[in-house]
């Protein structure tokens, strides 16, 4: 399959290493002669030169009826009439389009029917999982899966949590009215699949699968009692993080730093009840002023990666209790894990959108989990086939799937269900997998064809 990407950004860049490492044809746009000379060097790709919303630049990408176009350029509007030049012009199989401001969402066709088939947003997707995270004290990664029903959920366990140095099974003892299942667990960076015998040991990153209402008291179970967060301050005010105030501070005390006087002029108008500030979140006379030593989550996200971590270090040493930062660098990915508590990388968000969207199985969900190991979890609609066909009305168990993989839960008719040897495999089932080696899905894709 041939996917043309449009734009060389940190998203365009990150789409073309994961999808030229997953065998696609990729061509990658930019007017960045540099950018695209260091990607060519590095990955099997063709690179183009030149404006994305040109009919001669996408002529030389060599569009046709067979190509997939994601324009992620940070412009929208020249997203926007790359799509339509490339479905009126070439006739394209799909194109996937990035959009900073989402009131376009319900509004697609008055840029011409059929033009814009999918339609994404990083940064909303950013905002969402910080409020989140926010929202669930002590659980380092949220995703959701069946529409929001279900919840996977990374929690690292502490010393006081009540099932450290206990078998995994006590957790069902403890809230025997709560449905959860442990699908993996990282212990000193190496996954595996426990099973009810597992003792779980301090400092191992559990991902578990329940529903939204359950997440708080589970995680309980790992760190013990975790106190509700009442204080945040953000650093940076661009859309991430003035939608992230605009959301919470009905909820929450929130203080909002950004080093542009005109901006915070700007918020201050548009925000009700958060406190904005001028000033630079790396200034540590100014931290200690806004009593940083309170602040219970301090979230740097501006689109510099230096000042979201040396902010963040500066804030954590000056006492604030937990920092979450924007990482848009993957090279940073290995020097934050132990000195940040959270890290969010936008391209990750993006990645696992676009590569749902090109799966020639019925995915419905595709996610990375974590981005310097492999490991990912899809949720799949079952179907009848030449492998499902002989496992319809068997146990779930006996399904065949490759080492490292589990299956987390299964939504039939919209109701979640825990994975147990009772259960057998129907038609239509949605199945949420979880993968310790991203390179092992297509062994698993088979049950969703």
């Amino acid at each position: 399959m041939k996917i043309v990407i449009l734009g060389a950004g940190r998203i365009g860049s990150s789409l073309a290493r994961n999808l030229s490492n997953s065998n696609y044809e990729v061509c990658i746009v930019d007017e960045n002669k540099n950018k695209l000379s260091e990607l060519e060097d590095k990955l099997d790709i063709m690179t183009v030169e030149g404006s994305a919303s040109h009919l001669n630049t996408l002529k030389k990408s060599g569009l046709d009826e067979d190509t997939i176009v994601l324009a992620v350029t940070s412009n929208d509007e020249v997203n926007i009439v790359a799509c339509q030049i490339a479905k009126k012009a070439f006739d394209v199989k799909k194109t996937i389009c990035r959009f900073r401001d989402n009131s376009y969402f319900g509004k697609l066709d008055i840029f011409g029917e059929g033009v814009i088939d999918i339609p994404i947003s990083p940064e909303d997707e950013i905002t969402t999982h910080l409020k989140e995270l926010i929202d669930h004290p002590g659980a380092n990664q949220i995703e959701s899966f069946a529409n929001g029903k279900v919840k996977l959920v990374s929690v690292k366990a502490k010393k006081k949590g009540k099932l450290v140095g206990r078998e995994l099974k006590g957790i069902k003892e403890d809230m025997p009215d709560i449905d959860a299942f442990v699908a993996s667990i990282y212990r000193k960076g190496n996954p595996f699949i426990p099973s009810g015998d597992t003792i779980i040991k301090e400092n191992d990153e559990v991902y578990f699968i329940s529903s939204e209402s359950n997440i708080g008291p589970i995680v309980d179970e790992f760190r013990d009692h975790e106190e509700q967060y009442s204080r945040i301050m953000i650093v940076g005010g661009g859309k991430v993080g003035f939608s992230l105030a605009k959301d919470i501070e009905k909820d929450y005390n929130v203080k909002l730093i950004d080093s542009n006087n005109e901006r915070c002029k700007v918020l201050s108008k548009e925000l009700e009840k958060t406190i904005v500030l001028n000033g630079s979140a790396t200034d540590e006379s100014l931290l200690k002023s806004e009593n940083i030593a309170n602040i219970d989550i301090f979230c740097a996200l501006t689109d510099d990666d230096e000042t979201n971590v040396m902010s963040s270090l500066l804030a954590k040493k000056m006492g604030a209790k937990k920092t979450m930062i924007i990482l848009n660098n993957p090279s940073y990915l290995g020097l934050v894990p132990g000195f940040i508590d959270v890290y969010i990388a936008p391209y990750r968000l993006t990645v696992s959108s676009v590569l749902q969207d090109l799966r020639e199985s019925d995915v419905a969900q595709d996610v990375i989990l974590k981005v310097n190991t492999g490991a990912e979890a899809i949720e799949g609609i079952v179907h009848a086939n030449e492998f499902t066909s002989p496992l319809f009305g068997k146990p779930i168990k006996d399904i065949p799937l490759p080492e490292g993989t589990a299956i987390a839960a299964i939504i039939r008719h919209g109701e979640l269900i825990m994975p147990s040897s009772s259960v057998e495999l129907t038609l239509n089932d949605h199945l949420v997998i979880f993968l310790s080696d991203k390179n092992k899905i297509n062994e698993v894709e088979v049950l969703f064809k």
